[in-house]
């Protein structure tokens, strides 16, 4: 229980069981729902530090899931697990405010590592306040601003923006991105860094720090 609190939301008993396993070997606690209004309601009771939520439940799939959490103003860390390989599917629930997706077949292993990245961010230190332009993140309540005007962001959101603001004017590739804030490497999954950024801009519209450097990638530049 060192780790805190993971919902793990799977409705094929041994593959959640399974989950529990290495997670709890982790160091985490663990409760287990199989439904969508369950997970709903143990996110409400239990306040767990992140929710593994599987995108093929019955009833209320996890991807509604995810819209009611955000929609009522909770960003705990949401990690996807989805057995559908589409590339329309992930990037539709990162879209939504999933922090990051894993899919079946997974290692277990993988998985309490994605948490741990997950948690990691939303916890790193950085300066207390960053600025860059009419944005400024103050980074010990984690809360982010435009112009004055306070924008709600998800953790993987808030860790993205605060490394390219942490180095104003770096250029940072996907695949560097990737690694620092996602704390894996893969060149499958720089498609996710662009889906982040797109997000990030679509809510800080003309006040959005983020410049891309075509062939390069992206830094944080007030100009």
């Amino acid at each position: 229980m060192d780790r805190g609190l993971v919902l793990v939301v799977e409705d094929e008993p041994a593959i959640a069981e399974l989950m529990a396993l290495y997670l709890r070997r982790d160091g985490f606690g663990v409760h287990l729902v199989s439904s969508g209004d369950a997970a709903l309601a143990a996110v409400r009771s239990l306040s767990p530090v992140a929710v593994v939520l599987d995108v093929g439940l019955p009833g209320m799939n996890g991807i509604e899931v995810c819209r009611a959490l955000r929609a009522s103003g909770d960003w705990t860390p949401v990690l996807f697990v989805t057995a559908r390989d589409d590339e329309v599917d992930r990037l539709l629930g990162l879209e939504l405010g999933a922090d990051d997706y894993i899919t079946k077949p997974f290692s277990p292993r993988e998985l309490a590592l994605r948490v741990r990245t997950v948690l990691r961010r939303s916890s790193s230190v950085v300066p207390d306040v960053l600025q860059v332009g009419a944005v400024r993140l103050d980074v010990g309540e984690r809360r982010a601003f435009a112009d004055g005007h306070e924008v709600s962001l998800t953790t993987t959101e808030f860790g993205l923006l605060s490394h390219l603001m942490k180095y104003p004017r770096q250029v940072f590739s996907r695949e560097q991105l990737l690694s620092a804030v996602w704390g894996y490497s893969s060149v499958a999954g720089t498609r996710t860094v662009d889906v982040h950024i797109a997000q990030l801009r679509a809510k800080f519209g003309a006040f959005s720090p983020i410049r891309t450097v075509r062939g390069v990638g992206y830094s944080a530049d007030a100009s």
